[in-house]
């Protein structure tokens, strides 16, 4: 009784060991686009790269440009990013990821000389969950803020100003769709 008693442990104790692996990801690539920023009219790309079984990096690129009547309005926006998930499958889980943000926006009009120009930098850190199907659907839901400092500069009739403006925090949030590859 003792030897069958003893069997039947062993086989329990050992059954997370003989079954099989659970399903993960061997994409190592995603490139996704951030569907809450086309809600506002910036385009905002995002390419991320595995580089361990826990880390990876993302590069996000955002543009926009508006124009209102005889008045344009365009930035770039660009976002640094290195993730490190929570499990053993870098690109689909659970994450922390430090980043650093710098942008870059211009105001100008029509017929004239004026010209405004903002430029902010700043460090952060966003928290999210992606996931990514076994066809490469990947689905990215990310919140963070960060620390940024701007710098404000304009041109009107031919005198210049500039100044250290738009100190402080800002959020970060977004819903990226896109595929693994």
């Amino acid at each position: 009784m003792k030897k069958a008693i003893t069997i039947v442990l062993a086989l329990v104790i050992s059954m997370p060991l003989l079954a099989e692996k659970p399903d993960v990801s061997e994409e190592k690539n995603v490139l996704k686009v951030n569907t809450l920023s086309l809600i506002v009219g910036t385009g905002s790309v995002f390419y991320e790269r595995k580089i361990n079984d826990f880390t990876s990096g993302q590069l996000g690129v955002a543009y926009l440009n508006y124009k209102f009547d005889d008045t344009g309005f365009s930035g770039l926006i660009l976002t640094p990013e290195v993730r490190f998930y929570a499990k053993q499958d870098a690109i689909d889980g659970f994450y922390i990821g430090p980043y650093i943000r710098y942008q870059n926006y211009s105001v100008t009009i029509k017929e004239s000389t004026d010209h405004f120009g903002y430029t902010n930098f700043g460090g952060g850190v966003s928290l999210g969950r992606q996931w990514v199907t076994k066809s490469g659907f990947t689905m990215d839901l990310f919140f963070g803020g960060h620390y940024a400092k701007g710098n404000a500069s304009a041109e009107l009739q031919g005198e210049s100003f500039s100044g250290d403006i738009f100190e402080g925090f800002r959020t970060r949030m977004g819903f990226a769709l896109g595929f693994a590859f």
